[in-house]
Order: C-alpha cells, then sequence, then structure tokens
C-alpha cells in the first residue's frame, strides 16, 4: 500500500538516470530465458532463407553446427527443431513422423553426438509438418480424431526420447495425450524426459508465417478450431492446464505469447508451474518488418520481450534468440 503524497513522494526521483532506474528494475532477461526454434531441411550443405521470416533460415543437417555453435555462446539453455518435410513424404496418416531417419530424428542424433549436454534440445510432438492436409492430427470423416491420433503421438514421443530428445513437446492439443504420453515414456525408462505441454495454445492467426517456415501453409485444408483454443477464452486456458499438470506436464506453453500475456499471468498466478510464452512467428515478422520499413526502431524486441517476462514467463521462444548480444540491454 502507498503511503504518503505529492509533492513528499515523488516516484520520479527512482527514475532520475540511468543507475537508480536499474537499481529498482523489476524485471531483467538474459540468456537464461531464451529457446531458439530452429528449422531443418533436407539435402547437404543449404542455409535457406525464409521469404516470410526476415533473419530466419532452414538448415540442413551438416549445417546445423554454426547455428547450435552460436547459441551455446551466446550461452542459450535450448533449441527447439521443427522440420520442413518433403511433399512427396507426406501422406495422409503422418507416417514420416514415425520413420527414425526423419530429420528431426537425424537432427537430434547429430546434436547429441557432437554437442552432448552442452545444450537442451526440444521436439515438437505432433502431425502437421508430416501430413498431407497440414493438420495436428489424424482425419475421419472430415473430423480430426482424437484418441486415434494419441496413438500416433505416443509412438512419435518414444521415437524422439529414443533418439534423445531432452523435452518433448506436445503441441497438437488432443485432449488427454500428456497423461498417455507420460505413461508410455516412464513404462519404457524414458522417466527423465520432460514433457512441455502446449497446454493453452490458440487457434490464432499469428502462425502464418511457421506455417510457411515448415511447409505446411499450402497443404492446410480448413482451419485448426475444432482442437486449438478459441481465441476469446481465459478461463478454459485455465481448465486446460490443470488437466496436463494432473496427467503430468513438467511444463507449460502459452501460444501466441504477446496477445496473451494475460493468459500467461493467470496461469503463473493460479499454479506456479513453469509457464513458457512462444513468440510465434507472426509476431517476429510484424515487428522485424516494422523495423526494416523503420517504423519503429529495435529497441521494440527488447521492449516485447521483456513483456513476457513481466506477465510471469519463465522462458521465451524466440526467432530472435540467436541476436541476444544486440538486443539485450
Amino acid at each position: 500500500m502507498i503511503t504518503g503524497k505529492y509533492p513528499e513522494l515523488r516516484l520520479r526521483r527512482n527514475r532520475k538516470v540511468s543507475w537508480a532506474r536499474k537499481l529498482v528494475q523489476e524485471n531483467t532477461l538474459s540468456a537464461n530465458d531464451f529457446i531458439l526454434p530452429i528449422f531443418l531441411i533436407d539435402g547437404s550443405n543449404k542455409k535457406e532463407s525464409i521469404s516470410s521470416m526476415p533473419g530466419v533460415y532452414r538448415y540442413t543437417i551438416n549445417r546445423l553446427g554454426q547455428i547450435v555453435d552460436k547459441a551455446i555462446k551466446k550461452g542459450i539453455p535450448m533449441i527447439a527443431l521443427f522440420p520442413k518435410t518433403k511433399n512427396s513424404l507426406k501422406n495422409e496418416i503422418g507416417s514420416e513422423s514415425l520413420n527414425e531417419n526423419n530429420l528431426v530424428c537425424k537432427a537430434i542424433v547429430e546434436i547429441k553426438k557432437r554437442y552432448k549436454n552442452q545444450i537442451g534440445v526440444m521436439c515438437d510432438v505432433a502431425l502437421d509438418p508430416y501430413t498431407s492436409h497440414g493438420h495436428d492430427g489424424l482425419i475421419k470423416s472430415n473430423q480430426i480424431i482424437n484418441d486415434e491420433t494419441i496413438e500416433v503421438l505416443i509412438n512419435q514421443s518414444l521415437l524422439q526420447a529414443e533418439m534423445g530428445c531432452d523435452v518433448l513437446a506436445p503441441s497438437d492439443m488432443m485432449d488427454g495425450r500428456i497423461g498417455k504420453i507420460r505413461k508410455a515414456l516412464d513404462k519404457s525408462n524414458f522417466q527423465n524426459v520432460q514433457i512441455l505441454s502446449y497446454a493453452a495454445k490458440y487457434a490464432s492467426s499469428f502462425y502464418g508465417p511457421f506455417r510457411d517456415a515448415v511447409g505446411s501453409k499450402g497443404s492446410l485444408k480448413g482451419d485448426k478450431k475444432t482442437y486449438q483454443m478459441d481465441f476469446r477464452n481465459s478461463d478454459e486456458a485455465l481448465r486446460e492446464v490443470a488437466l496436463d499438470i494432473k496427467e503430468g506436464a513438467d511444463m507449460v506453453m502459452v501460444k501466441p505469447g504477446m496477445p496473451y500475456l494475460d493468459i500467461i499471468k493467470s496461469i503463473k498466478e493460479k499454479f506456479r508451474i513453469p509457464v513458457l510464452a512462444y513468440q510465434v512467428s507472426g509476431e517476429y515478422s510484424l515487428i522485424s518488418t516494422a523495423i526494416q520499413k523503420k517504423l519503429v526502431n529495435k529497441d521494440v524486441i527488447y521492449e516485447s520481450l521483456v513483456a513476457f517476462k513481466r506477465a510471469g514467463a519463465n522462458a521465451i521462444v524466440s526467432y530472435y534468440a540467436d541476436r541476444l548480444d544486440k538486443i539485450l540491454l
């Protein structure tokens, strides 16, 4: 409670110079707060630009070193792997997700062989990079079917864990998948593999550039509103998180990030569980384009990232993570 009043009380005294502001600042950012997403492509010796995401690239397995080396040097604790699967390998049931020689599996093996545990590896558990229809689950009678999809996700999780993945991140939003994946992991002696649940993942229009990056944008039929959350809802997010915690989630994700700071804050205050935020591709591209056009300066990047910490996020998945030396103030 504030006691006193102006002119005896002057809040501006704590803002008068830089050193004074530093003494009382409530939130800070460091490399420890970031996860760097990395996009993968087939082939050799390729670093491929993504037109919808300036400054972000896709890498072939043999070029991963240049981006992982940078992440380790900057002190980033974990990277997240996302594949751009060839169309010829996609089908209705996303069977490439269970191929031990798919891009993600090969990348995990390469990274763990080269870097051991110098950096954590997080893998997406979902079918959309592998399905010809671009959805996160199996389709039957024009519906995304829940329980049958979970069975595939269990096998995908076990395969990624076997390859050496540290953190499995189910992003599919099927009901009940966290509990079933946790049970299968424990039964197969993967008790130490963590689960980061995309517990509050909204059916958002901010995902476009990401879908372009993984090659699912053109193939997506319809939308994902029957399984991803309605952006009008907030109480529902708390129910989703409560269920996932009960089923064994170690951490939870809110996606997208910036438009959902209220959701991050509510989850953190209610559950006191590690909460991660995803500064998604649409957010990244809007900010980067505005900077390129000189509508704003680059300080808006730092401001946007601090907002996640202020809301209660423990860590942030951000495409800016590989440029922290130019961003952190």
